[in-house]
């Protein structure tokens, strides 16, 4: 019977995929759990340290700081092998995050320091830091994962990984609730820790799957930009960004009303940050739920336009009942919707995009649509918000322009989803 649910659930999963697909569970556990800690920590510190008037402009800024982020890591790509990519970026926000747990003790600098202000760098510094890590390592990790499995082990595979992940996820949040009695100086410095076990557990993988470590030094010959050449002349490309990041000018207009609402009825930054886990809770536990019931199921089901084109309608739905009732408990209820079919559904779906595609595209084009997309459209909702200053305003002008942009992403996830069907069925690649 049990084996019945099981391939009911993830289909014939043999066991070579199970434990090749454990490992890389594991490791997008640490890079989100670490990261769902640090973001209701960054919500909560940049709302009381700058000022959440300024929610919007920090979007801007981190979309400014994720150019020559890009840039450098399509040159890294270029220079190492792609399992030393994790080595070279984990120290790298290893060693920030640091830095940032010293500031944050600091007298005067640092949470002690209880009056917000447009001048406290610390809070701009800290959120540009940690929105740049979940953009960056989530996109390396798929990218890894990508060039290392078919279209078939993915569909079996990619809802297991997504259920470790969100264990993860789940656990971040919770450890973040913690930290009106440990501190969020501490909770940095254990977020330190998780970073550094990201590379362990990539080594651990190629030592088991020889066959997913490059053994060769990469090609010198393309530029730090030929992901973004790849990207602009590749229609299926273009649709792939579309189903990547409209979900995102969505996300940011209503964390913006949520962040906002909240502010309003928390008055600490510790109390505000302990609402943020809750809601960072019920979302990866949501996903979590789908994940593990539901993701597979519906993938080898129905396929992977109905699951690419479904997620738009249903946030549409859920877009119109904060029309209907604009409180920030529907618009708590409606991101958990949303955030949790995002990370259960939609981003393994996405992720396939990418099998039928080159290296320089799982890599480089990959990373302008997961960074330089993805804050681009981050940057856009904090864009749009700024255009109503009145709480009142932004509860009903954010939504209707949200509704705009989800009719645009129906009919792109149709696109994308029916041409990546024809590439499968044709054996073709994208180059």
């Amino acid at each position: 019977m049990l084996s019945s649910i099981k391939q009911a659930l993830w289909g014939k999963l043999t066991g070579e995929e199970f434990k090749r697909f454990g490992i890389l569970s594991l490791t997008l556990l640490l890079i989100l759990g670490t990261y769902w800690l640090m973001k209701p920590l960054k919500d909560a510190l940049f709302a009381k340290m700058v000022g959440p008037d300024f929610y919007p402009y920090v979007k801007i800024l981190s979309f400014w700081f994720t150019i020559p982020l890009i840039l450098l890591y399509s040159k890294a790509v270029d220079l190492f092998e792609k399992q030393n990519l994790f080595y070279i970026f984990s120290a790298f926000y290893g060693s920030l995050f640091f830095i940032i747990a010293l500031l944050l003790a600091h007298p005067t600098i640092g949470l002690a320091n209880t009056t917000p202000s447009k001048y406290r760098i610390l809070g701009w510094a800290l959120y540009v830091t940690i929105e740049t890590f979940g953009s960056l390592m989530v996109a390396l990790f798929w990218a890894f994962v990508a060039s290392s499995t078919n279209t078939d082990s993915a569909k079996r595979g990619y809802a297991l990984i997504i259920a470790g992940a969100q264990i993860g996820t789940i656990a971040g949040p919770y450890i973040a609730l913690s930290a009106p009695t440990l501190g969020i100086p501490l909770l940095m410095f254990c977020i330190c820790g998780g970073v550094a076990l990201v590379p362990v557990l990539i080594k651990i993988f190629t030592h088991f799957n020889p066959r997913a470590a490059e053994h060769h030094a990469p090609s010198l010959k393309t530029g730090p930009i030929e992901g973004l050449k790849l990207l602009l002349t590749r229609p299926y490309l273009l649709g792939v960004m579309g189903v990547s990041v409209l979900y995102d000018i969505v996300a940011t207009i209503l964390e913006f009303q949520m962040v906002s609402l909240a502010n309003s009825q928390f008055h600490s930054t510790e109390h505000l940050a302990r609402f943020l886990s809750y809601f960072g809770l019920m979302t990866n536990g949501s996903a979590l739920l789908i994940s593990l019931i539901g993701t597979s199921f519906l993938v080898r089901r129905f396929g992977l336009t109905f699951c690419l084109v479904i997620y738009p309608v249903i946030t549409a739905i859920a877009l119109l009942h904060i029309l209907w009732i604009p409180a920030l408990y529907v618009v708590v209820g409606a991101l958990v919707v949303i955030k949790s079919l995002n990370y259960a559904l939609n981003n393994p779906c996405k992720e396939m995009l990418y099998i039928p595609t080159s290296r320089d595209i799982k890599f480089k084009a990959k990373s302008w649509i997961d960074m330089f997309g993805n804050r681009s459209a981050k940057a856009g909702g904090g864009f749009l918000s700024t255009f109503f200053t009145q709480a009142h305003e932004l509860i009903f002008y954010g939504p209707l322009l949200s509704l705009g942009v989800v009719g645009v992403w129906i009919i792109i996830a149709l696109y994308t989803g029916t041409t990546h069907r024809a590439l499968e069925k044709s054996n073709r690649t994208i180059e």
